[in-house]
């Protein structure tokens, strides 16, 4: 197996797909390092109560951000291809406009659901009498979570790569790190859910003064080259649902396990799907690496790139994939005692998870090709309905099983999506995404 790699490696080392895979696959890391860094620093210093709520507020956050962003994270990738099809990449700036006004209006309409919710049911639900507030604190911040995620993926529109990973992976941790030290200095801990929250107003402002420079220093004019409002709407709601989607699959379980067991389960469970992330970035830093030109060769019809393109992003992902997933599996008992004796409760759903997410990483490309080939409402069903075989997994699994239940529930409706989106792509257009 090391003698293929180095073959493979050694034969497409000057491929720019695979080195600008490699080089943001390498930022990633670091990203993941310091994830891990300050997830040791939370489980070492912080209660497993308070990081449980800390965990809580982060996945509400995200499962209430993708609905805010309608999918603009990813469809402006989408129109950068088709800008580049004509020679226009530059009307993204208008597109960004359209897309912020959007995000401000989204931002509003959840905050308001949220405030004329009922405190004392939602309180009583999760039997904790300050989650309402939490709740109403982390959506008072939507829009500027909305506009640091889109932001970022406008940096890697705009091919600032670079800068993209940096936000993406790196630069978004700051702020809660800093906030969580002051905390720990002041015995304010209980505070750590709300920092998480704030910070993204810093991210949101430090992000946007960034892309107005690039903005400013870009040539072209940006008149006539964007799309109008329900254009922009159209192609992304479709990912909009398939990403919130997604998140919800990452997010019914810590609800379920935040009801039926609690903070300190939320905790334990939560640092088993941080080291998973490992697996999970490797996926996704090859597949944003080429969506763009998979899009730009679907919208040519050049069916021999896009197989070229396809077969380099799967064997990319599996030959990397398979070390890591190695490593983790011989070392999960010391990985997990890294973070505290208390966490290696965590052991039989990380090996479950980690299980799922190798075999995932067989699919290779598939959920990005159906967003970047105008699919987006094909797979947005196949992903509801793998949102539905989760919450009826967890519902009933959590409940007896506890984090195992969590596990599995996730890595079965995982597993149903990539091979459902598989058979698609290889009845529509003769393709394949799995590794070969």
């Amino acid at each position: 197996m090391l003698k293929i790699i180095r073959q493979y490696f050694h034969k497409s080392y000057r491929d720019s797909m695979v080195v600008q895979s490699l080089l943001t696959l390498v930022l990633r890391v670091l990203g993941v390092l310091l994830l891990f860094g300050f997830t040791l620093f939370l489980t070492k210093n912080y209660s497993a109560h308070i990081i449980g709520q800390y965990d809580f507020v982060r996945t509400f956050l995200f499962v209430v951000g993708s609905i805010c962003l309608l999918g603009f994270e990813q469809s402006i990738l989408y129109f950068k291809g088709r800008l580049s099809g004509i020679k226009a990449i530059d009307g993204i700036k208008n597109t960004y406009k359209k897309m912020v006004v959007v995000l401000l209006v989204m931002s509003v309409v959840l905050y308001a659901i949220i405030f004329i919710l009922d405190e004392n049911w939602v309180n009583n639900y999760f039997a904790d009498r300050n989650v309402y507030s939490m709740l109403l604190q982390a959506t008072s911040i939507l829009f500027f979570y909305a506009l640091t995620v889109l932001n970022t993926e406008v940096f890697r529109a705009l091919d600032h790569l670079y800068v993209a990973e940096l936000f993406r992976n790196t630069i978004k941790y700051i702020p809660v790190m800093v906030g969580s030290i002051i905390l720990l200095s002041t015995s304010q801990e209980v505070l750590l859910p709300q920092v998480f929250s704030y910070g993204f107003v810093v991210l949101g402002v430090a992000s946007s003064l960034l892309l107005l420079y690039y903005f400013s220093t870009s040539a072209g004019s940006f008149a006539n080259n964007s799309f109008s409002y329900k254009e922009i709407t159209t192609k992304s709601y479709p990912i909009a649902i398939s990403g919130m989607a997604m998140f919800l699959l990452m997010s019914f379980d810590v609800l379920f396990l935040k009801k039926y067991r609690d903070d300190a389960t939320v905790a334990y469970y939560g640092v088993a799907v941080k080291i998973i992330t490992m697996l999970t970035m490797i996926v996704l830093t090859v597949t944003i690496t080429i969506s763009s030109k998979i899009s730009e060769y679907f919208q040519a019809e050049n069916w021999k790139e896009l197989h070229n393109i396809l077969k380099k992003s799967s064997r990319l992902i599996l030959l990397i994939s398979l070390p890591i997933a190695l490593f983790l599996a011989v070392f999960v008992s010391p990985i997990l005692a890294f973070f505290g004796k208390d966490y290696l409760v965590a052991k039989e759903p990380l090996l479950i998870l980690l299980f799922g997410q190798f075999i995932c990483a067989f699919f290779g490309s598939a959920r990005v090709y159906l967003n970047m080939t105008g699919r987006q409402a094909i797979f947005q069903r196949t992903l509801l309905i793998a949102v539905g075989i989760n919450f009826v997994l967890n519902r009933f699994l959590i409940p007896v099983y506890g984090m195992n239940g969590a596990a599995i529930a996730f890595v079965v409706s995982t597993f149903f999506w990539n091979i459902v989106a598989a058979i698609i792509i290889y009845k529509k257009d003769k393709l394949i995404v799995l590794f070969h």
